[in-house]
């Protein structure tokens, strides 16, 4: 399967909202066939009507990567086998006229649709995609980027599954900030240290500012 093209239309999909910052770019059908990549002939299918449809799956597909992220591996794939159900697919044998160097058809498996709009062909092919990541690669290749207030979903194919971020500018900026915030956190931990050494020193001083006041008076 060709697993990295498949389940990046569910990631593609997914980050055309970002609801933390409030922006939407699946507004049209011009953006609806943007989402389909170099499928043009699914993409021609479009029409006003698979925008309303593919919000309703993005929000579900949402649903999924943080289901993931959080932890909760039953719910993302109970999640993501209830959009399997809604929108079936049919596994095929394809070439695509690629061939190897004795001219032999360099064969492969192939998700086809058969759906009656573009928005469910999209779904379809989105949530296999998918579940076929999930299933080949793990559950915690799933992700939610942590680098606040992004939020884009991303598919961790990182060698130790250690990846936070959904891309390298936001990994900057997350950086950043906590380089920051330790800079911060010392700079006032230092201003603490250096309160607390000035009032270790003024009791001191002010007892015997007030004895030498008060023993002229005590004397008379």
């Amino acid at each position: 399967m060709e697993l990295a093209y498949y389940s990046d239309l569910a990631v593609r999909l997914v980050n055309s909202e970002e609801p933390i910052r409030g922006t939407d770019t699946l507004t049209s059908v011009e953006a609806v066939r943007a989402l389909f990549g170099e499928s043009r002939q699914a993409a021609r299918r479009a029409t006003d009507a698979d925008v309303t449809r593919l919000r309703s799956v993005r929000a579900r597909l949402r649903a999924v990567f943080e289901a993931a992220a959080g932890g909760d591996e039953v719910l993302a794939v109970d999640l993501l086998n209830a959009l399997l159900i809604e929108f079936p697919v049919s596994p095929q044998i394809s070439g695509h006229e690629t061939r190897d160097d004795d001219g032999r058809p360099k064969w492969h498996m192939h998700i086809a649709d058969y759906a009656a709009n573009a928005g469910s062909g999209y779904a379809a092919t989105a949530s296999m995609g998918l579940a076929f990541h999930l299933t080949e690669l793990g559950a915690d290749r799933l992700g939610i980027c942590e680098a606040a207030p992004c939020r884009n979903a991303y598919l961790d194919t990182s060698t130790n599954r250690s990846r936070r971020y959904c891309s390298d500018r936001c990994a900057t900026r997350a950086n950043v900030a906590a380089y920051r915030a330790r800079k911060r956190l010392d700079a006032e931990r230092s201003a603490g240290a250096e309160r607390s050494r000035r009032q270790d020193r003024e009791p001191t001083g002010r007892t015997a500012d007030t004895a030498q006041e008060t023993s002229p008076a005590m004397d008379r």
